[in-house]
């Protein structure tokens, strides 16, 4: 099957276009346009409703290509041999306020670890929604983890004193979450363990693909927004990452990465046979299986639900949007921590 050098995902809150660049080849600006070289080959890219491009193979670039996405806030995501997430090109803050930094680092002084648990319990709704769906669907194995989650779980949270607790509590939802991929998967995407760098079977380097295409979206959105991307309340603050990122897009795997990787599976859209590339030591996926992940991917963080606290309908890559909005400072702060479906909603003074 040919792959396609670059693919583009219109958004629907005009907000944008994501460009993936899927093969090897060189960036650079021509009159105002970016312009991708391959096998002597040129493909132009408008600037105009370019926000972000992903650059998914070896990919060389200039400073005059950066300068140019730099005066058009455009953000470059760059992934490694195995699909894994290398860094970001992050344009000057377009939004920065003194008073917002204060504020936000004030709060994570004074609230860190209330906010912690909302994010925390918040991931373990999302799990047992999730797991919801197959119980509704006669897969009954799956209650006990449900029902853990929902009680046992919600009282460890409550009782924590430390941030190591509810990173330990979260640990074991995601752990008991992965136990229960064998009561409704495929045999072939059964894991024994999460195995990240790299991936070792097919079930790991979907999710290692998916989490970190999420991230990577996840640091676009909080660029968009008035929030310090260094300033995290359940990840440790820490040097050389955007640890707020972590903490927001970790919400939202459930819904948006495993939502995606379990339909395309069960659908059988995503083949052992035909989407990986094996190794002894690794497990990724090939051209073709990238794709069709991103494909559907892009159409998850579009899918609506109706927002609570809004009363209407919003997508996921809004919802995304609207947490690090509502994660947002006044002069006294944020007042109480609310969780609405996969939402963190702060209620301000």
């Amino acid at each position: 099957m040919h792959i396609m050098s670059i693919v583009t995902y219109e958004r629907r809150d005009n907000m944008g276009s994501t460009r993936y660049i899927m093969s090897i080849g060189e960036l650079s600006r021509k009159d105002n346009s970016i312009c991708f070289r391959k096998n002597g080959k040129n493909v132009y890219i408008p600037i105009e409703n370019t926000k972000e491009l992903f650059c998914l193979n070896e990919v060389s670039l200039n400073s005059k290509l950066l300068d140019f996405l730099s005066q058009n806030h455009v953000i470059v995501h760059f992934f490694n041999y195995y699909g894994m997430y290398s860094g970001t090109f992050y344009p000057k803050d377009q939004y920065l306020s003194g008073r917002l930094l204060v504020a936000q680092v004030n709060k994570y002084q004074t609230d860190r670890l209330k906010i912690a648990q909302a994010i925390v319990k918040v991931i373990g709704d999302n799990i047992a929604e999730i797991l919801y769906h197959y119980y509704k669907h006669n897969k009954k194995e799956v209650k006990e983890t449900i029902d853990w989650l929902r009680k046992d779980f919600v009282e460890n949270i409550l009782k924590s004193q430390t941030i190591e607790e509810l990173m330990s509590y979260e640990g074991q939802a995601w752990a008991k979450f992965y136990a229960t991929f064998k009561y409704f998967l495929p045999e072939d995407f059964i894991m024994n363990k999460r195995v990240k760098r790299p991936p070792d079977n097919p079930m790991n380097a979907l999710i290692s693909f998916g989490n970190t295409l999420l991230y990577a979206k996840t640091v676009s959105a909080i660029y968009r927004t008035h929030l310090d991307q260094r300033i995290s309340f359940l990840h440790e603050p820490a040097e050389r990452r955007f640890s707020l990122s972590l903490d927001i897009s970790e919400v939202f795997k459930p819904i948006i990465v495993f939502k995606t990787i379990f339909e395309l599976v069960n659908n059988r859209r995503m083949q052992v046979e035909k989407h990986f590339e094996k190794s002894v030591n690794y497990c990724l996926l090939n051209d073709e299986g990238r794709k069709i992940f991103i494909e559907a991917f892009e159409k998850r963080m579009d899918t609506t639900f109706m927002h609570p606290k809004l009363k209407r309908k919003v997508t996921y890559r809004t919802a995304i949007k609207l947490d690090c909005y509502k994660i947002y400072f006044r002069r006294s702060g944020i007042r109480s921590i609310f969780i609405e479906r996969g939402c963190i909603i702060s209620e301000c003074n």
